[in-house]
């Protein structure tokens, strides 16, 4: 693999992380840009350019003016420019400690709902789907649908990537969203929080449906995308493991209330959970932290990981302790989001984290960054954060 000499290693890391088995320092994900990569950074900082996002890895400063997105189809759905762009970052980052290299193969943040009748918009910024559905009593069943034509088209552009890549970098599992989430993109959110009150049968009919449908598409792309071993990549969260790996979550969560929460969701992420290997649960708000107990009672989550939002404090803040201990307490490894600040105080809150929860399973996700505040983070960790017992 490109960039990544230690590859086995990490691997046998990421294999002992999903067991709450590593030893040493926390696995961390931390991308380096090159030196000559962090001085055009800087330059475009100041000038205050706008910079070409990787998803979840960090900005390319050098991206060269032809490779740039030509409109947001080109920046999503062609994969000779897509693998072309990323092969640009290869060449000016570093993949330090966990991390490692991985295209973003996404069609946006959960595109079940594109298979099954929505229609995705695709903007510069972000993506969304098209409310479809204005009655569930004249809706079709949610089913597999080959001849979909955003099913076909995102399924051919993954198996484009695999093929463009040749195992220079891993094409992760892409983002396919579950349960109430589909449910609440194909009707909008605001009507299926009313049809949770007006006909919440019909709500959990359909919710079994999505959950039958997820593997006929998972399936397929897991086929597409796992090593000869077998083992996979999940997409955004930078994770990679032995086996069938996915990220489960309820993003509208946050909108129901815990008896919802048990009747709509649970059973749904259960049985996912209990047909893949590896399983993280991405908990996105402080509203969806009441459901935090139910959650935990779900034997096949191997891993929870907190989204306090981007703006305000990181998931090193002392006010999110709750959601860690709870996490600790169900025998749960933990994925953190350090961001807030500069090195020296990623360090610092990160001090605190592990003296508290310990180095073994831990995952801490590190903001894009300069080679020399790598080396000072990754030599603070070797130093500071080595088996680490932690006091919870």
């Amino acid at each position: 693999m490109l960039g990544k000499a230690n590859w086995p290693e990490t691997q046998a890391r990421w294999a002992a992380y999903w067991r709450r088995e590593n030893t040493g320092r926390p696995l961390m994900c931390v991308v380096a840009r090159e030196p000559a990569t962090e001085a055009a950074f800087q330059r475009a900082r100041a000038e205050g350019r706008r910079l070409f996002s990787v998803l979840c890895e960090g900005a390319d400063a050098t991206l060269p003016r032809d490779l740039e997105p030509l409109d947001p189809a080109d920046q999503y759905r062609t994969a000779a420019r897509l693998d072309a762009r990323y092969r640009h970052f290869l060449a000016t980052h570093r993949f330090l400690a966990e991390s490692f290299p991985n295209i973003d193969p996404n069609f946006g943040p959960g595109s079940l709902p594109a298979y099954l009748g929505s229609d995705i918009v695709f903007g510069p910024d972000t993506v969304w789907f098209d409310r479809c559905v204005d009655d569930w009593a004249t809706w079709p069943p949610l089913r597999f649908d080959p001849a979909n034509p955003w099913w076909a088209e995102h399924y051919r552009l993954v198996a484009d990537l695999v093929t463009l890549a040749g195992g220079d970098y891993l094409v992760p599992l892409p983002d396919l969203g579950e349960n109430i989430d589909v449910l609440a993109a194909l009707r909008g959110p605001t009507g299926l929080l009313l049809d949770t009150m007006d006909c919440p049968d019909e709500v959990d009919r359909r919710v079994a449906e999505v959950t039958d449908v997820y593997f006929e598409f998972y399936d397929r792309f897991y086929d597409l995308v796992q090593a000869a071993d077998g083992s996979s990549a999940y997409t955004v969260f930078q994770v990679w493991g032995p086996g069938r790996v996915s990220r489960l979550g309820c993003d509208l969560s946050a909108m129901l209330g815990p008896d919802h929460f048990r009747a709509l969701v649970l059973d749904s992420v259960r049985t996912i959970a209990g047909r893949l290997d590896q399983v993280l649960y991405h908990l996105d708000g402080a509203e969806a932290i009441r459901h935090l107990d139910a959650l935990m009672e779900i034997d096949e989550i191997d891993v929870l990981q907190w989204t306090p939002g981007n703006h305000g404090p990181d998931g090193t803040a002392e006010q999110w302790d709750i959601v860690y201990d709870k996490a600790r307490a169900a025998g749960k490894a933990i994925w953190v989001k350090v961001h807030n600040g500069g090195v020296d105080d990623w360090i610092a809150h990160t001090d605190r984290l592990i003296a508290r929860y310990g180095s073994r399973g831990t995952f801490l996700h590190f903001p894009e960054m300069s080679l020399a505040e790598a080396e000072k983070l990754l030599d603070h960790a070797e130093r500071r954060w080595s088996d680490v017992e932690g006091a919870v």
